[in-house]
């Protein structure tokens, strides 16, 4: 019987009202939280250094040259281009990139804000780094091009006064080092589309003394 009234007696006549003892680690093993219930002072101590929260072993950081690659979807919603914006902040500063985080803030918000804008479907930001070149593509399901500059055609058309629409493109042709995109057609794997791309060049001499895009093959 229990010794507290109106418990109920367990069945195995063990006395519920008692914190379990802890259960026997196994060799190597630690404790990674609080058994709730259960006397402070019966929960082995941690020793050793503090686990990683995710689990994965300690790795090196990869080397400031290495490429990488990231890459965001978002819905068709007006916050998408702030999260696109937060992202890209996150990952260049994470990766020692403050120094292009300005400008590609403002240009992939605002490809992202068109694509949101324009488009009736969902959207997608990747980043591509290979030293001393940042490439920021932006995907969408709208299939028209702009009228891109240069050799590939003329300059953007500037918007009257008073518009509020109709910037982005002088924007990215004014800040981005450079910029173009493509028409993505629909196949097994997804839909059709575009992409527009710009590229961004930390202030570093290339390796080969050129002034060629690192993505140039």
């Amino acid at each position: 019987m229990s010794e507290h009234p109106g418990q109920s007696p367990d069945p195995h006549g063990a006395d519920r009202t008692r914190d379990p003892e802890p259960r026997p680690l196994l060799p190597g093993a630690r404790w990674h939280g609080i058994l709730y219930g259960a006397d402070p002072a019966r929960i082995p101590p941690r020793s050793g250094p503090t686990p990683v929260v995710s689990g994965l072993p300690h790795l090196p950081l990869l080397p400031f040259t290495a490429p990488w690659h990231y890459e965001l979807h978002f819905p068709r919603d007006p916050r998408g281009p702030g999260i696109a914006r937060a992202t890209i902040r996150a990952v260049l500063t994470a990766h020692g990139l403050a120094e292009l985080v300005d400008r590609a803030e403002l240009l992939a918000c605002e490809l992202a804000t068109n694509s949101v804008r324009h488009t009736k479907g969902p959207a997608s930001v990747q980043l591509r780094w290979l030293h001393p070149v940042l490439r920021v593509s932006v995907w969408d399901m709208g299939p028209d091009l702009p009228t891109l500059p240069g050799s590939l055609g003329a300059p953007p058309a500037r918007p009257g006064e008073g518009a509020d629409s109709g910037r982005g493109l002088l924007i990215l042709d004014a800040v981005a080092d450079r910029w173009g995109g493509c028409a993505v057609e629909d196949g097994l794997y997804g839909p059709g589309g575009k992409t527009l791309w710009f590229e961004l060049t930390l202030a570093v001499p290339p390796p080969d003394g050129g002034s060629a895009s690192a993505f140039a093959a």
